[in-house]
C-alpha cells in the first residue's frame, strides 16, 4: 500500500469536486435567458462543496508531507 498514491487519488477527487463546484457557480452567473436553469443551481450547496473540496486538498498534502517524512526517516534509519 503505498500511502503516496492513496494521497494523490484523494487529491484528484478533490480536483474533480472543485470543478464541478465551479461549474455550478458559474452556471449561475452566466446569465442565460433559461430562468429554470438558475433554479436548479444552489449556491450554497456549490459554497460547501467548495470549502470541502479545499479542506480535501489541504488533508492530502498533509498526508503527502508526512509519508515523505516517514519514507526520508525510514532512510535514516537504514543508513
Amino acid at each position: 500500500m503505498d500511502i503516496s498514491a492513496i494521497a494523490l487519488q484523494g487529491l484528484q477527487q478533490a480536483d474533480a469536486q472543485l470543478n464541478q463546484a465551479a461549474l455550478q457557480v458559474a452556471s449561475y452567473g452566466s446569465g442565460s435567458s433559461n430562468a429554470a436553469n438558475l433554479d436548479t443551481v444552489d449556491l450554497s450547496a456549490a459554497m460547501v462543496s467548495l470549502m470541502s473540496a479545499k479542506l480535501d486538498f489541504q488533508a492530502n498534502l498533509k498526508v503527502m508531507q508526512t509519508a515523505e517524512q516517514v519514507q526520508q526517516n525510514l532512510l535514516d534509519v537504514t543508513a
